[in-house]
């Protein structure tokens, strides 16, 4: 061997967290983002039980790991989805979400995924948004985080939370920004073809009326 192999840097790996009712955006948005990056990051699929998770639009996704068996993370995902209602009241699912993302460097949720990750604690005292149309059910998970209303996505010291469905794509290169770059984050939003919005602060749907009871 010429040692090619063992001088690559060590891939990051991106552990996204599913369960019945998750929402399909909110995974494969972020994920096909850092997809580009197959050289630097490893993507594997998580769940609490079982070998699959159906989505809240009904195709079902096969899972790598479960908690049981997940190896150690760099990066944390949570997305939102109808089955956030019901998971919230998962304790077992909450604790073991907590234990994740108390030893992962970096933890990120999308949409009502804030709302799971607030109900286990670990976000008291902490910025963080979630989906404006469904703002109040996920805010009431918790009075102890700082829930910050007009936001396209928060960073919050490791943690990052995104505001609906397709903010967890901005999230996503935000992320990507912070750890490898913003040039990178920018060559593969063009390769993409993405009009990345790059400013966390600018969020129109926290503003716009007549919006259905979402996620």
């Amino acid at each position: 061997m010429d040692g090619s192999e063992s001088s690559k840097p060590k891939k990051m790996l991106l552990g996204m967290v599913l369960f019945d009712g998750f929402q399909l955006l909110d995974v494969f948005g972020p994920l096909d983002v850092f997809g580009f990056l197959d050289d630097r990051v490893e993507i594997i699929l998580i769940g609490e039980k079982g070998s699959e998770a159906k989505s809240s639009a009904g195709p079902v996704v096969k899972l790598d790991y479960s908690f049981s068996n997940v190896p150690d993370l760099d990066i944390l995902m949570i997305p939102g989805g109808s089955g956030t209602r019901r998971e919230v009241s998962n304790q077992l699912l909450l604790n073991r979400l907590k234990s994740l993302a108390e030893v992962t460097a970096h933890v990120a949720t999308i949409c009502t995924g804030s709302a799971m990750l607030a109900k286990t604690g670990i976000l008291d005292g902490r910025k963080a948004t979630t989906n404006k149309r469904a703002y109040e059910w996920a805010t009431s998970q918790s009075d102890r985080v700082i829930w910050i209303h007009e936001a396209r996505w928060v960073e919050d010291g490791k943690f990052f939370s995104s505001s609906g469905v397709s903010a967890g794509i901005d999230m996503a290169y935000a992320l990507i920004s912070k750890l490898f770059g913003n040039d990178l984050a920018v060559n593969i939003a063009l390769r993409a073809e993405y009009e990345w919005k790059n400013e966390p602060d600018n969020d129109p749907f926290a503003k716009a009326k007549g919006l259905m009871t979402g996620n």
